[in-house]
């Protein structure tokens, strides 16, 4: 396992070089790797945190934390990307369990709902988090919501 610095900051907060980094990862996971042609700056990045853990310049593990009524009712963590150059070093665990944590610190008393990729629904549900509704299809993957109670 590679040891990771995190860093945790409001989008204002970011310098060019974190947000360019994070932009060119969640391109790469979500529109390259998946295939999936969408417009990734929803305009809801400027109202929320992001999470980064990095290897030295490497963005290796990235999640946007969103507060309670941006997507969801409740608290949010999206975007979760794990760069795929270091896939299968637990990364994405710690990731997830760093976004936890910071989420129930940053909004006390909110649950987390996320919308799950369908394919991490045992990830997911070994975090904690238990689903809620029915599959449905996002940008042609079919997706679940799922909320984390504390």
């Amino acid at each position: 396992m590679i040891e990771l610095t995190w860093t945790y900051k409001k989008f204002y907060e970011l310098t060019a070089l974190e947000l360019y980094a994070i932009l060119k990862l969640r391109s790469e996971v979500f529109v390259v790797e998946q295939n999936c042609v969408y417009l990734d700056p929803d305009n809801k990045d400027q109202d929320s945190f992001h999470l980064c853990g990095w290897n030295e310049n490497d963005l290796v593990a990235y999640a946007r934390i969103l507060p309670p009524g941006l997507a969801f009712k409740e608290a949010s963590i999206g975007r979760v990307a794990a760069n795929p150059l270091y896939r299968k070093t637990g990364s994405g665990k710690i990731l997830m369990n760093h976004a936890i944590e910071k989420t129930l610190k940053q909004f006390p008393g909110s649950a987390i709902r996320i919308g799950a990729q369908l394919y991490l629904l045992s990830f997911y549900t070994s975090l904690g988090f238990k689903p809620s509704g029915p599959e449905y299809l996002e940008d042609g993957i079919p997706h679940i919501e799922m909320v984390l109670l504390k």
